[in-house]
């Protein structure tokens, strides 16, 4: 039976969300195309009909997992308006989040793997990576230049190296203590007298 158009758009965008999920746990290389459309409900025949290669599947599935992070940080920081970065730190820098292997930070789960990949790939982190800098940059009034902040660097790779840290140990006490000291340095950087806190676009 054909499939309409509507239809087989809606199943690539379950394709990407379901994959943008598989990916962070197992990793690209990690799962079989197979094993990654049964589990959309789709047929291994139809994935050729919707993407050019496993690649190409791979960047739409990182912008997807990406943007998804940074509406929870978007979400953290709205709920917070007071505090947005504090938020951010609290929800991003929690034992909630290192358990996370599905819904997580991609940079944590897929870092490593992404510079192992194609240009497209690295394309889809490079850009969510600069939408975590400019968030970061608004709250240290280092926003206005076309480059990111020394600040917003450091704070962005001090909590992506301490989940990645956190969820390479089994000694929950030594996991949840990279998380705290990575919290403690990042306000320590990003002390008041430099924040600003400006509302979101």
């Amino acid at each position: 039976m054909r499939v309409s158009r509507v239809q087989a758009e809606k199943n690539r965008q379950t394709v990407i969300d379901v994959a943008s999920r598989l990916f962070r746990e197992h990793g690209f290389d990690g799962i079989g195309l197979k094993d990654l459309m049964e589990s959309a409900g789709l047929t291994q025949g139809a994935f050729y009909k919707q993407f050019a290669s496993k690649d190409d599947l791979a960047a739409q599935a990182s912008r997807r997992a990406l943007e998804s992070a940074f509406r929870r940080w978007s979400a953290a920081a709205e709920a917070n308006p007071q505090d947005p970065i504090g938020a951010v730190i609290a929800f991003y820098l929690s034992m909630e989040h290192r358990a996370e292997r599905m819904d997580g930070c991609p940079i944590v789960a897929l870092g490593s793997d992404a510079a192992r990949q194609g240009i497209d790939v690295k394309a889809s982190f490079e850009a969510g990576i600069r939408d975590y800098l400019k968030m970061l940059g608004r709250w240290v009034g280092e926003a206005d230049g076309e480059e990111p902040s020394g600040k917003a660097m450091a704070a962005l790779s001090t909590m992506v190296g301490a989940v990645v840290l956190s969820r390479a140990v089994n000694d929950e006490r030594l996991s949840k203590q990279f998380l705290q000291a990575a919290a403690k340095s990042v306000l320590a950087g990003l002390s008041a007298g430099d924040a600003q806190q400006e509302p979101l676009q």
